[in-house]
């Protein structure tokens, strides 16, 4: 297997408060790989030492086929990165700042100028080139933002949380831009608080908590640790809430979960539509009235709440207090 990004036991320690605690990754080239966990849990300080901003206390990494210790600038020349704030010069237009970044990856000003045309051309920007940066609205500065990381053909991007930040519609035009990136061969490495953004983009996602891998798979195999489908009811009156446990369990054999509020229940099934059947007769026999009745499958929060003990974290949450990673300053390596 052809890996573009290869990461064996890092270690990170600020002060008393160790970052990464031996976490591992494999990405394979021309994937995605989707970076859960809690604000806090070291995704940015993996990001910072994959893309040579910090260099690890132990372990080793292989970026693009290069040591990121000892190879530190061809690692440079094969990256990309795009943080969770745009690092655009609001000042210079749009060409210019695709310009400044072309020359210092020593492209001649012919050249950078044609590599600026084609991504402002791709990414949707001609008719707000000429303009500053900082006219521009939050979705055309990511835009540009990723544009800016692209001028080199990088063959591995770092996107850390990309689209925070983002209306619904900027999120959606961001994520076809990626999966472009990906279709012409580029391999990604997403970090996200969106757990969607996650289950639509990546082609394996790890969790990872206090430093530390903690789950490793496909969306759908992730899904599956929490269990199979599940029937939830929701109660007219939270007084029929013993009727409803009663018929329930007796159709279905099983002791349903209630809600906080006693208005719902929740039940595995794993019959099918056998199960829905019988669940659905059982409580009409029991005159139980109900207001929601449906059947749910397992989602990434499930899969979230289940490895971490608490919900993912909203985007633009406060980090924990003291951790490297609510340092969210957006840099870019040296080229």
């Amino acid at each position: 297997m052809n890996l573009a990004i290869q990461a064996e036991g890092l270690r990170k320690r600020y002060g008393d408060h160790e970052a990464l605690r031996g976490l591992s990754l494999h990405v394979p080239a021309g994937t995605v790989l989707g970076v859960l966990g809690p604000n806090g849990a070291g995704k940015t300080t993996t990001v910072r030492i994959l893309s040579t901003l910090v260099e690890p206390d132990a372990g080793t990494a292989r970026v693009a086929g290069y040591d990121v210790q000892r190879e530190r600038r061809q690692v440079q020349r094969s990256i990309g990165l795009t943080g969770q704030y745009a690092a655009v010069d609001e000042t210079l237009t749009g060409t210019e700042n695709l310009l400044m970044v072309g020359m210092l990856q020593r492209m001649s000003r012919g050249q950078a100028r044609q590599r600026a045309r084609e991504l402002l051309e791709r990414f949707r920007l001609t008719d707000a080139a000429d303009r500053p940066a900082g006219t521009y609205s939050g979705g055309m500065r990511r835009r540009l933002d990723l544009a800016v990381s692209l001028v080199a053909r990088p063959s591995v991007i770092f996107l850390d949380e990309p689209t925070t930040g983002l209306d619904p519609a900027s999120r959606l035009d961001l994520w076809e831009m990626i999966r472009e990136q990906v279709a012409a061969g580029v391999t990604v490495l997403l970090t996200t608080q969106y757990l969607e953004e996650a289950d639509a983009l990546a082609d394996r996602i790890v969790v990872i908590d206090a430093g530390q891998v903690i789950a490793d798979g496909t969306s759908d195999e992730l899904k599956r640790t929490v269990g199979g489908e599940r029937l939830e009811v929701g109660l007219a009156d939270p007084a029929w809430h013993p009727t409803a446990l009663a018929a329930l369990g007796q159709a279905l054999r099983t002791t349903p979960v209630t809600g906080d509020d006693g208005r719902k229940l929740s039940v595995p099934i794993t019959g099918g539509l056998d199960d829905v059947t019988e669940a659905a007769l059982a409580l009409r026999a029991a005159q139980v009235p109900v207001t929601d009745f449906a059947v749910r499958r397992p989602s990434l929060d499930d899969v979230f709440l289940s490895l971490t003990g608490r919900a993912q974290d909203g985007a633009g949450a406060p980090a924990a207090a003291g951790t490297p990673d609510q340092d969210r300053t957006h840099e870019r390596s040296a080229v």
